[in-house]
């Protein structure tokens, strides 16, 4: 058995290269703002774990996805609770100032609820997550920033539980475990089921699920490792470690645009791209006649085969709606695990699929069953597009404003201290003043010098004069270069609205075009289907067409051979009726040739008579009459036998022998093994002929006629042989038949077991008692007439003398 899949790993493949072919491309469109999923399947104890989580020293996918997330993003990341998570499915923004409260009050906590980047790594997964790779991708969005967000949760039972909520603890009130028995200190608590809701974009999500912000790697695992220890895990007979319940994990990636000036987040809730990575840790499928699971055991793997039995039911109805272009309801609500997931399915992103197989010989005909479903699944394409915001901002303003920053500091490096819009124009005035002509000596040496400060007044009343004059001339200068600064981004802002109603338009042309796009995509579909049909219409048709033509070559065949098979029998039938009219005639001559002979005897038994009343008148009186001694009566049936016989006048016997007519004809002589040897003087011989015991296709073939030599039992118990005959003729198939022509039949019969009747069988009555003498010499003379076995005479017209 084949199976097709885009990708095939062997065993010895490294976590890096199935993560480069599976995982890469789903965090691409994660920062990207699209979503995707990512889930293991296959039989218990196959690997779904391990390629998810990874071993030490060798991470899974889920830390390699955490750690190119944050290598991508690491820059551009906002300050924590500046996205804030609400209870909706959405995400708001928030101000600096309220971030920093957010914050203050989260560091004022005694205990943090999320883990600290700079707090020391867990060894027990330190191993994990320190991939060396330092995969990233390429283009990032520079002028927006992100936030991470992680939740983690399991599917137990067709239930949904959070598997990252702290348990509150009660001192009063004391908790009880199933086993109605206290529970110990670090008893697991299990929480309280979820609730699935969908939001206002149609999208499934857990109510009251914890989501925490997280800004490493190792904070994002040392989350879910928090998670992991909660998971339902069992001992089976397959699997030491069985997972009893299908685990997610969600990261959603939150992402607004700067603002104009590239400093602070935009705050616009329309702005904001909210994406989200789904990690499924699907739950084996396993046979509980192979796992021997009882109780709990049993319950748990009969909830996770029925969850795994609902995602193929979905998966095979939408394989049948694109194909087929029907519309059937795909049966989500059946599982929470298929509602929590039902926007990926109808499109809301991309959906990976990563099947585990176990090369042992007992998983044989589960791996089948799973391989057979991963395949199905690959013809399943639902794709919708996802549209992004526009800001409507000119790109590259984080590292425009970080230029000015750090150009501006240097300048304060360069004069040493800060200076604002004043000490700028100030220091524009001295630079001006510098040109001027030094001041006079300043320097009084006398008490009575007169002159020295006039003069010094007088020039300082000239430079503040010219100052002044400067300086209008300079604020004349300002107002006109802001006038032109002002005209001049009135001009840029009737351009940009222009460039933005240019802009609309080209969208709205973009949109309709989008339209008709997807108009003419649901014709090429409706025509790609209509197609498939009047294929399929036609496959059917030929089919049927085929199936005709062999139908009525059949019937054609059949007619034929019935039209040859009404043929020989017609030749048949006329060969029974001549033999028939024949047969007929050859009675009608024997009976008027048996009548013959019988007025015959009739005469000449009269003319006896005659003879001897003749001979009695004529003899004298005194002799006295002799007796004819017997002797002399037995002779006369001899003198009587010289008169005209009437067995010539009999047509012959052996009319209908027609062995001269096959002279030099090859005959078949078939005589079977079982007949009996007859020593009569009449023998069946037919010279040339091919004597067999059985009849054959190849002695058949080497004559052109056939005789069969057939004994049964008459009714009188002698032993009749009949000879079947028959001509051969070749078939259009290339075999031969024999049609029978005639039949001869050849009979012994014993002559002491035939019944004796008298001569005549109606005598005629004595005339008178005189005649009783003579009639008694009559019948008691020795004259018999009896017919031979074959003749034209029939066996009635015997006669038998008696003696007296």
């Amino acid at each position: 058995t084949q199976y097709s899949f885009k990708e095939v790993f062997g065993t010895l493949v490294v976590q890096k290269e199935l993560f480069d072919v599976v995982a890469k491309p789903l965090v691409e469109d994660l920062i990207r703002g699209k979503n995707g999923l990512l889930f293991t399947y296959g039989v218990t104890g196959s690997g779904k774990t391990h390629t998810m989580t990874g071993s030490p020293g060798d991470g899974g996918l889920l830390p390699r996805c955490l750690d190119m997330i944050f290598n991508s993003i690491g820059p551009f990341q906002a300050k924590r609770f500046v996205f804030k998570l609400d209870d909706k499915n959405g995400v708001d923004v928030q101000c600096e100032v309220d971030a920093l409260l957010e914050r203050q009050k989260r560091d004022a906590m005694p205990v943090p609820k999320t883990p600290s980047g700079k707090r020391q790594i867990d060894p027990e997964f330190a191993d994990m997550i320190n991939v060396q790779d330092h995969c990233k991708v390429e283009e990032v969005d520079e002028d927006n920033v992100y936030s991470v967000f992680v939740s983690y949760i399991e599917i137990y039972n067709n239930y949904i539980y959070d598997l990252l909520e702290e348990a509150p603890f009660d001192p009063i009130k004391p908790k009880w475990n199933s086993c109605n028995t206290p529970v110990r200190n670090g008893d697991f608590i299990p929480p309280q089921s979820k609730i699935l809701r969908e939001d206002q974009n149609h999208n499934m999500y857990v109510t009251g699920c914890t989501e925490v912000e997280v800004k490493s790697t190792e904070e994002a695992f040392e989350v879910f490792w928090r998670g992991q220890k909660k998971r339902r895990i069992a001992n089976t007979q397959l699997n030491r470690e069985s997972s009893r319940s299908h685990s997610v994990f969600i990261i959603k990636l939150a992402q607004a645009p700067l603002d104009a000036d590239g400093d602070n987040v935009l705050q616009e809730k329309e702005q904001i791209t909210l994406s989200q990575l789904s990690l499924v840790d699907l739950a084996g499928s396993e046979r509980t006649n192979r796992t021997k699971a009882e109780g709990n055991r049993l319950r748990e793997a009969g909830n996770i085969n029925q969850s795994l039995m609902t995602l193929r039911t979905c998966i095979e109805v939408l394989r049948e709606n694109q194909m087929h272009g029907t519309n059937k309801m795909v049966p989500y609500r059946d599982s929470k695990l298929t509602h929590l997931f039902k926007n990926y399915f109808d499109g809301e992103g991309k959906v990976r699929m990563i099947v585990c197989v176990n090369p042992k010989a007992e998983d044989y005909e589960e791996s089948l069953q799973v391989m057979r479903f991963a395949e199905m699944t690959q013809e399943v394409e639902v794709a919708r597009p996802v549209d992004r915001p526009l800001c409507g901002l000119t790109p590259g303003r984080r590292f425009r404003n970080q230029a000015f920053r750090e150009e501006l500091s240097r300048k304060l490096e360069m004069r040493g201290g800060p200076i604002n819009g004043e000490t700028e124009e100030r220091s524009v005035s001295e630079m001006f003043l510098q040109n001027f002509p030094p001041l006079p000596s300043c320097e009084l040496l006398d008490v009575n010098d007169d002159q020295t400060l006039p003069k010094l007044i007088e020039v300082l009343e000239k430079r503040h004069k010219l100052r002044q004059m400067l300086s209008e001339e300079f604020a004349k200068n300002v107002l006109t270069f802001k006038t032109m600064l002002q005209e001049f981004d009135s001009s840029v802002v009737s351009k940009e609205n222009y460039i933005q109603g240019k802009l609309s338009e080209k969208e709205k042309t973009i949109a309709g075009q989008k339209m008709e796009l997807e108009r003419l995509e649901k014709k090429i579909k409706t025509l790609e289907y209509k197609i498939d049909i009047l294929e399929k219409t036609a496959t059917i048709y030929e089919e049927d067409k085929r199936n005709l033509q062999q139908e009525l070559e059949s019937k054609t065949q059949k007619l034929q051979r019935q039209a040859s098979d009404k043929r020989r029998l017609e030749a048949r039938l006329q060969g029974m009726v001549a033999e028939t009219t024949m047969k007929w005639e050859k009675e009608c001559e024997r009976r008027v040739a048996a009548k013959q002979l019988e007025m015959q005897n009739k005469l000449w038994v009269k003319d006896e008579k005659l003879k001897q009343l003749k001979a009695i008148v004529t003899e004298p009186k005194n002799e006295k009459p002799e007796r004819p001694s017997r002797e002399r009566d037995r002779e006369k049936p001899v003198q009587r036998s010289v008169s005209p016989s009437p067995v010539p006048n009999a047509p012959p016997v052996r009319l209908r022998h027609r062995r001269s007519r096959s002279a030099g004809e090859r005959w078949v002589d078939h005589k079977p093994p079982s007949n009996l040897p007859t020593d009569t003087v009449m023998q069946p011989h037919v010279p040339h002929a091919i004597t067999v015991a059985a009849a054959s296709e190849k002695a058949l073939a080497k004559c052109d006629k056939y005789m069969l030599t057939h004994q049964e039992l008459a009714s009188d118990g002698e032993i009749e042989t009949k000879l079947i005959k028959g001509d051969v003729f070749q078939t259009r198939g290339g075999g031969q038949a024999v049609q029978f022509t005639e039949i001869e039949t050849l009979k012994q019969e014993s002559p002491t077991g035939r019944k004796r009747r008298s001569s005549p069988s109606n005598p005629d009555p004595p005339e008178d008692a005189a005649d009783s003498e003579w009639t008694d010499v009559e019948t008691r003379c020795s004259v018999a007439v009896e017919m031979r076995a074959g003749s034209a005479l029939g066996p009635g017209y015997q006669h038998h003398a008696q003696p007296k």
